[in-house]
């Protein structure tokens, strides 16, 4: 399998969008691996970090095709022979961390309690690659586990430019961090070649990410994209190792219960032939459901079915 490097420079990067029509920074064929450098942070950060930063930080910030979003995202990666209707499957090989520190930020009327904090508070954290470990300012050390919050495709043509920020059909910011390496997501394709991007490095997060932020830090990633013309998916879907990860996102938690749990039902029944009543009552006893973050405006749940249980096929 060939394996491609694409870098995260003032082209190859876009700030804080999704739009079909930006262009293929690199085009690979299904099955083939592409390694991708991602960034994060601000240039007034640069000065504040207590260690490396990659030096295209700046000339990103200052020079990428923006819109008013934070997020750093690199590509979008073609994959040839994807079409609408049709399935990219990214399996994630490897998550790397490219920086010495990381941030978290609380900003008002923003984050789980929007009017509780009316002060911007910026915490500048340092990290240790080596023994990855991040050590907060109030004397926490904390084990990391990176992970890319926003892994998407182009969405519609008819939706336009969209925000980086919100989680939809393409994916994008889901801020899942059972997505670490080992996991593969399944995203619907809406346009030739999938145009696949990926940004909005997490070295560690919790469920909620109720802050409004992570720890926000710098990835390298190493994905295999394939093609899946066997698959038609309406939502993003994902598995482990261990489980099978269905996904719902909506402004209201209850609905992006009943999407999630709606999809794990019919998912169910497409691998292994359940009836919707015996998979709802099996999700009723065995799967979790997880409140995957509800800072994006459209919030989050993600259920996870343990494979272990399910019948053979």
């Amino acid at each position: 399998m060939p394996h491609a490097h694409l870098t995260s420079t003032p082209t190859t990067c876009h700030n804080g969008f999704f739009d079909a029509t930006r262009p293929a920074q690199i085009t690979i064929a299904s099955g083939d691996t592409i390694t991708i450098d991602t960034l994060t942070g601000t240039v007034p950060m640069i000065a504040m970090a207590p260690g490396y930063t990659p030096p295209e930080l700046k000339a990103v910030r200052e020079q990428a095709e923006a819109y008013p979003a934070a997020h750093i995202l690199t590509g979008p990666v073609a994959v040839s022979g994807a079409m609408p209707g049709d399935v990219l499957e990214v399996r994630i090989r490897e998550v790397t961390l490219r920086q010495d520190w990381g941030f978290n930020l609380i900003r008002p009327l923003g984050g789980t309690l929007p009017d509780s904090y009316p002060d911007e508070r910026l915490l500048i954290i340092p990290i240790d690659r080596k023994a990855m470990t991040c050590t907060l300012p109030f004397g926490v050390t904390l084990p990391l586990s990176p992970f890319f919050g926003i892994l998407g495709v182009a969405p519609p043509p008819s939706w336009g430019r969209i925000t980086s920020v919100i989680p939809r059909a393409h994916g994008g910011n889901i801020d899942n961090k059972e997505l670490v390496a080992g996991s593969t997501l399944y995203l619907p394709v809406h346009v030739p070649g999938a145009m696949f991007s990926c940004g909005d490095g997490h070295g560690v997060q919790g469920d909620g990410e109720v802050c409004l932020t992570a720890l926000e830090t710098a990835l390298t990633g190493t994905f295999e994209l394939i093609v899946r013309k066997d698959m038609k998916l309406s939502m993003p879907r994902a598995e482990t190792p261990t489980h099978l990860i269905s996904m719902g996102f909506d402004p209201s938690l209850d609905r992006a219960m009943d999407i999630a749990l709606k999809d794990m039902i019919a998912w169910l029944g497409e691998l292994h032939g359940l009836t919707s009543e015996d998979a709802y009552s099996l999700c009723s006893l065995i799967a979790d459901f997880h409140v995957t973050q509800t800072v994006n405006g459209a919030k989050g749940i993600h259920g996870m079915m343990p494979k272990s249980v399910l019948p053979k096929t």
